[in-house]
């Protein structure tokens, strides 16, 4: 497309609408205007010119006012659907139960929200997409405004020609007594006063104040991308770690996101406002109302040349009492006290016993954690552990199930072999039940006691992004404060040998201060008295209607 060549002989880029230096109107739509257009000063907008090729039209796309307005109401709407209902964050199961634990509370409404990644919203594609695009938009936006308004307004001439001063909101045009010198003198000495910047060219004088408030908008636009920006890291590696691990007393292992760090869970400590202690509590079945509860670690950090997981030779950092809103401090990482879970299951203790003498042939201790496959009782008395567990959920097919790897409800398989049973019994045992699949048994494994230990829920949280949100939103701050206190003030003046003087104003907003300034400047320096071309443009409506109203 062909530049446009005003009548001045300046070649303004295709799609301008007033010319560059002298500020003629160049299309049609502006000679018909009163008043001109000076949101970008009749610059050449790409989205406004362009729409032929593919990236036009994705270009265009993402610069409307009206996408970014959509994508914000769209983000705004999903993320007031996501406080609907708990956050996973929240929710008190493993990743396997959450699914589960959404339906059976929530229905299929829970279902859905589950199935949609409403209940990790922040991490879900969908919403890290639709950051993405509103984020774009804001780019876009941005360079297809601010590149054009930024030039036009740092190479703006002080003499424009008449048809642009007539065409501004505010004019005067008279005659003046004084000097075409002294008239700019005065005016520049006034307009100075009120801190403008002042410029003159031969006759012409352009006076201007608060440019930089015309940027606050996209001032607005950085600070905004710069907080999605840190939004969309967080699903980067290493920027944000939410994570959540359960340690029990005396088990050390490795820390979920802390790479090469381990965590030993040396003892956790209960207290309760009335000081009952916890096996009362527990015996009771009263509610426990906590006052603290803490877990005292060891934390410790594998050798550099360590392979990933290895506990040998492990080095110690520190020893330290983990307490409700007193993390422990680590490289960056944070590590909450979040939950806790008393009494689990750590060991059952079996008696095998002979059922019609009730003679023991000894004991058999199983770790519930780590349970051996073999337990060897000595004189050719042995018992093997064929099937394990932890949480026992029913038969399907014949095979014991079970629900999750945590041993609420454990149940074993047995093959007891003695000198009397050299080929080995079967007996399925678990809490309340035992069961002899393969016929009537001599021997069973007799419950003796149990041994428990407390669990501690830790969380471990890493945000690299905080800097990035928080400065984004300070600088996002200073955008509002710049547009909204601050406006751009323009006073051209143009004053021939003769006398005669074309003066025009412009504002972007706040037409009252604009209209305090030129009062003052007026009666300094004698020059004809201002009109609003917009209010006299309504006034003549308002009073050819009421003529029109009496005709009748």
């Amino acid at each position: 497309m062909e530049n446009i060549i005003c009548a001045c002989g300046h070649s303004n880029p295709f799609g301008t609408k007033l010319c560059e230096k002298c500020g003629r109107p160049l299309t049609e739509e502006e000679k018909q205007n009163k008043v001109v257009d000076m949101r970008y000063d009749g610059t050449a907008i790409r989205s406004k010119t362009y729409n032929k090729s593919i990236v036009d039209k994705i270009w265009n796309f993402f610069s409307s006012v009206k996408v970014g307005i959509a994508l914000i109401i769209i983000t705004l709407i999903a993320a007031s659907i996501g406080t609907l209902l708990p956050q996973e964050f929240y929710v008190k199961a493993s990743d396997m139960e959450k699914g589960a634990y959404y339906e059976d509370v929530y229905g299929f409404v829970g279902k859905i929200y589950y199935t949609l990644g409403l209940s990790d919203l922040y991490s879900s594609w969908w919403f890290q997409i639709l950051v993405g695009m509103l984020a774009v938009s804001i780019i876009v936006a941005s360079l297809d405004r601010g590149i054009p308004l930024y030039k036009s307004l740092k190479n703006q001439r002080v003499k424009r020609h008449e048809s642009f001063l007539k065409r501004q909101r505010i004019v005067a045009e008279g005659q003046v007594t004084a000097s075409p010198e002294e008239t700019l003198s005065k005016v520049e000495k006034k307009m100075t006063e009120m801190k403008y910047i002042v410029r003159r060219d031969g006759s012409a004088l352009l006076a201007e104040k608060g440019r930089f408030s015309r940027y606050g908008p996209y001032i607005n636009h950085v600070g905004l991308i710069i907080f999605l920006t840190g939004v969309m890291l967080r699903l980067v590696p290493g920027f944000y770690v939410d994570e959540s691990i359960w340690v029990r007393e005396g088990e050390t292992r490795a820390i979920t996101g802390m790479d090469g760090y381990f965590i030993e869970n040396r003892d956790f400590i209960l207290e309760t406002h009335d000081n009952t202690p916890q096996g009362e509590q527990l015996k009771q079945g009263v509610n426990v109302v906590a006052k603290n509860f803490q877990t005292d670690i060891t934390l410790y950090k594998q050798p550099e040349d360590a392979i990933a997981g290895d506990t040998e030779n492990l080095e110690k950092v520190r020893d330290y009492s983990i307490r409700v809103n007193h993390p422990l401090k680590e490289s960056g990482y944070a590590l909450y006290q979040m939950d806790y879970r008393l009494n689990e299951l750590k060991q059952m203790n079996f008696q095998l016993v002979n059922k019609s003498t009730e003679q023991s042939l000894g004991k058999v201790g199983i770790d519930l954690t780590n349970p051996k496959k073999e337990y060897d009782l000595g004189n050719g008395v042995s018992v093997k552990l064929l099937v394990y567990t932890p949480d026992f959920s029913g038969f399907e097919n014949g095979v014991p199930q079970t629900a999750t790897s945590v041993p609420n409800n454990p149940a074993f398989l047995f093959k007891m072999t003695t000198p009397e049973t050299p080929e080995g019994e079967t007996s399925f045992v678990a809490i309340k039940q035992t069961l002899e699949p393969l016929g009537e048994n001599q021997y069973k494994m007799m419950f003796e006691s149990v041994e428990t230990r407390d669990m501690s829920g830790i969380t471990i949280r890493k945000d690299s992004t905080i800097p990035i949100l928080f400065v984004g939103g300070i600088i996002f701050m200073i955008g509002v404060a710049i547009g909204s206190y601050w406006n751009h003030r323009r006073l051209w003046l143009q004053v021939e040998p003769d006398g005669h003087v074309l003066m025009a104003a412009h504002v972007n907003k706040n037409m009252f201060s604009m209209k305090k300034d030129l009062d003052a400047v007026t009666a300094f320096a004698g020059l004809p008295q201002y009109k609003d071309q917009l209010e006299s443009s309504e006034e003549g409506e308002e009073s050819t209607k009421k003529e029109g109203d009496n005709t009748l």
